[in-house]
């Protein structure tokens, strides 16, 4: 019998049908099915994404459902919530965000769940341990995309900085998915250096770079996106369908995920984006990179800042 890969996403606006477009054009799952409570839209966004499959080597069947196809979904994902306006932190959307979660989380709690949880909805590593708790599954199968995205800008900066390609750069950025996350530069590379070490050998080239225009790009490049056009959506799209890769084809790869940490990085009681390793049964092992005194010091206070916000969700 063949093994169906199936992917039910909550949330069918402009975030979740970037997701199930990564999904489809990468072919990475056999059935995507949408839920939102505009069932008219998310009729609409599936028969849409039908159509382009059609053009595709190989075509993922696309279609709404509802909360029962959850059942029997490999991962659910979790992209309901409300967009952040041109000069709101993910922090500021908690309030709306929690209200939204809290009918998912319900709904999820009448049918049994055998499959991975990921969710989007900023802010991320606070809805990630909200749905946790309200779910009770055990932490490696409800995580956020975290800092994946932060990463990815990461690399992004240093690349256009450094005049290479976003591929030869290693770094990573861990903390809050927001404006507390830090760059470890203790541990980013470029092309198999440690970056002081490239930028020396190569100081015209990378004349422009510097640490804080690094940290800046990391944390200004969404907003800058949201400035310009409302929303950011092939980003997250990308690394969503990224990390399913990883669960479907349990790769064992290490990506960036919000998790919770019970003792790793000397933290506790707090979903945050560190390196993960990912495969079929979700978060399979965290990695603790070492870190410099003043990189714990910026990690705890990012730590602080979620823990403080994880409170405020309980209230809510």
């Amino acid at each position: 019998m063949l093994y169906n890969r199936k992917i039910v996403i909550i949330g069918a606006g402009h975030v979740g049908i970037h997701c199930a477009v990564a999904l489809s054009f990468q072919n990475i799952c056999d059935e995507i099915v949408l839920i939102d409570k505009d069932t008219v839209k998310a009729k609409s966004q599936a028969m849409d994404l039908a159509d382009s499959v059609c053009f595709l080597p190989s075509a993922p069947i696309i279609r709404t459902g509802g909360y029962q196809d959850c059942t029997d979904a490999d991962i659910i994902v979790i992209s309901v919530g409300v967009p952040r306006l041109p000069g709101q932190t993910r922090l500021d959307t908690l309030g709306e965000s929690v209200e939204c979660i809290k009918d998912v989380v319900e709904n999820l709690n009448k049918i049994d769940i055998n499959g991975i949880i990921i969710t989007i909805t900023n802010p991320a590593d606070i809805i990630a341990d909200y749905v946790r708790k309200g779910t009770g599954l055990p932490k490696n199968r409800v995580f956020s995309t975290g800092t994946s995205l932060d990463s990815a800008r990461t690399r992004r900066t240093v690349g256009d900085l450094c005049g290479v390609d976003p591929h030869s750069v290693v770094g990573y950025a861990i903390g809050e998915h927001g404006d507390s996350s830090l760059v470890p530069f203790s541990h980013l590379t470029i092309f198999g250096k440690p970056y002081k070490e490239f930028v020396e050998e190569n100081k015209s080239r990378c004349a422009n770079f510097s640490e804080d225009r690094v940290t800046e790009g990391t944390h200004m490049r969404g907003m800058d996106i949201i400035n310009g056009k409302g929303s950011t959506e092939f980003g997250i799209g990308a690394a969503l369908a990224d990390m399913a890769k990883a669960v479907l084809t349990d790769e064992h790869r290490v990506l960036l995920a919000s998790t919770l940490l019970e003792g790793e990085y000397g933290q506790t009681h707090v979903h945050v984006g560190v390196p993960c390793v990912i495969g079929r049964s979700g978060i399979e092992e965290i990695i603790e990179l070492q870190l410099t005194e003043k990189e714990q010091k910026l990690f705890a206070d990012s730590c602080d800042i979620i823990r403080t916000h994880i409170e405020l969700a309980g209230k809510i």
